[in-house]
Formats: structure tokens, sequence, C-alpha cells
């Protein structure tokens, strides 16, 4: 049985999105605030993160930006095989949702020519990535990702024979290189397998996990905390003042790859760890 959904509802949804991910954090982000004041072993690192609260909060009660970086628009969708969209263009309908959002919602345009440096002036494209699922709904999860996080980002093609303590001192010390540039505490997705560009699909997902969320299989789970123990000891600290709350979490996830490689990618996210869904 086919669903049909038209595209106007799209838009709506991806323009509300825009708006509740740029003012309001998630709730997942605010209780890992509370975790690491208590943690927190420096005074200066403890007055940050009540800052960073406190920022949050003004956010959500005067319905303003959380980061004047309302970063660029990124989609994942998950639409179901049966699925029909109606009245429009599925990429169009994103799009168009983006332009509302980021007008309606007063949220800062920063997408722009990547030579000539010209905003496009709407936000606009939205980087999407849709994947085919069962089903007859639609998932949507809007992921703004700021440029300072971003371009901490890295993706390496290391040698079969480096293995998982490669993988690791490849993510801890791109952390300690990044240092305050993204705006620690940071949530960090490590993608492990694929090629080139699927290992750096799989960090930008890795990072739309809810904090704390460990992966379901019990020895990745295991190696993310010990990456998130590795980076914390590091001492760079709330937005790098010191202190051993450098990142909230570490995502791992990772797949099959060719024989003779092992890409690796780390996409890092700043404190906010901005991202909302809603299924249509």
């Amino acid at each position: 049985m086919i669903r049909e959904i038209p595209s106007k509802k799209i838009i709506e949804v991806v323009r509300g999105l825009c708006i509740d991910a740029n003012y309001n954090l998630g709730n997942d982000v605010l209780r890992a605030f509370d975790k690491a004041i208590e943690a927190e072993e420096s005074p200066t690192g403890i007055e940050v993160l009540k800052e960073l609260q406190e920022n949050a909060r003004i956010a959500w009660e005067e319905k303003a930006p959380i980061c004047q970086d309302c970063g660029l628009a990124v989609v994942f969708i998950d639409i179901g095989q049966d699925v029909h969209i109606t009245g429009g263009d599925l990429t169009e309908a994103v799009n168009e949702g983006v332009r509302q959002g980021y007008e309606d919602g007063y949220l800062r345009k920063s997408a722009c020519h990547p030579i000539t440096r010209k905003n496009t002036g709407d936000n606009t494209p939205a980087i999407i990535h849709i994947q085919i699922v069962p089903g007859d709904k639609m998932k949507i999860v809007f992921a703004p990702k700021g440029g300072g996080a971003e371009n901490m980002s890295r993706v390496t093609m290391l040698t079969p024979a480096a293995g998982i303590e490669g993988v690791k001192d490849f993510v801890v010390n791109r952390v300690k290189e990044s240092g305050s540039n993204p705006c620690p505490p940071t949530v960090i997705g490590v993608g492990v397998g694929g090629t080139f560009e699927r290992s750096a699909i799989l960090a930008k997902k890795a990072i739309l996990r809810d904090i704390g969320n460990r992966n379901p299989d019990p020895e990745l789970a295991t190696i993310e905390e010990e990456i998130l123990t590795r980076i914390n000891r590091l001492g760079i600290g709330p937005m790098g003042y010191g202190g051993n709350t450098t990142s909230f979490d570490v995502f791992l996830e990772i797949e099959p790859c060719h024989i003779a490689s092992l890409p690796v990618a780390v996409n890092i996210q700043c404190h906010a760890a901005r991202h909302k869904e809603a299924i249509i």
C-alpha cells in the first residue's frame, strides 16, 4: 500500500526543525552539562560550563539562536519504500523548508560559493543524505553544522596494519591538534571502514546519537569509552581553558572496507551538538 506525503508537509517540517535545532539545546546535552559540572576539576572549566548552560537557557527563553553560527543545513532522510511524494520534488521541498526556516527564524545564512565566497542568500543548498528503508514513513533529521567544528574534522586512509590502535591514536591526536577551535566540550563522531567518502558519512551520522548512548556492540562501546577517557586526559577543557571535560562523548560507527584499506574519519561537533528529528 503506497502512502502519499505532500511536499508542502516536508517543507513545513524542515522549516520547523531548522528553528527548533538552532533555538533549543537537546535534553541529552543539557544532562551532559550537569554531569560535566559535577565531574570537572578545574574551577575555570566549571565556570565556563555554567556560562554555556546559561547561554542555552537564554536561547530557549528568548527564542534566539544558541550560537551566531547557525550552520550549514545537513539533513538525513530515511524514506520508506512505500512512500510517494506528491506536489513537488523531495530535494526542492527540503531546500524550501531550509529557506523558510532560516528566514523566519532569523538564522544566520552561512552557505557560500567555495571560490568567490559569495553568499547564496538563503542557506541553501542543503546537504542531503537519503536512504531508502522499509515502510511507509519518512524520518527527517536536521543537524546544522557550524564551521569551527567542521574545519577540525579529517579523513585519512590508514594502512590495515595500523589496526584499532592506529584508529584510536588518529582520533585522539585530531582532537589534540584541534585544541579550542571546535568550541569544546565536543562530541566526536568516528567512521571506520567503507570507502573514503563513506567513512566521512559514517562519522557525520555518528554525531547524531544522543550523548551517553553507547554503540550496541560491546567491543565498540568499550573502544568509545577508551577514546573518550584518553581525550579528556588531554587537558584542553571547556572552550580550551583547561580541565578534564574536553569531550562529552565519542561515537564509533564501522562498516566493512577493502582488504587493502582502512579509511578513518573524525567529525567533530561543538558543545551545542544540535540535531532535531521528526517522523512524517
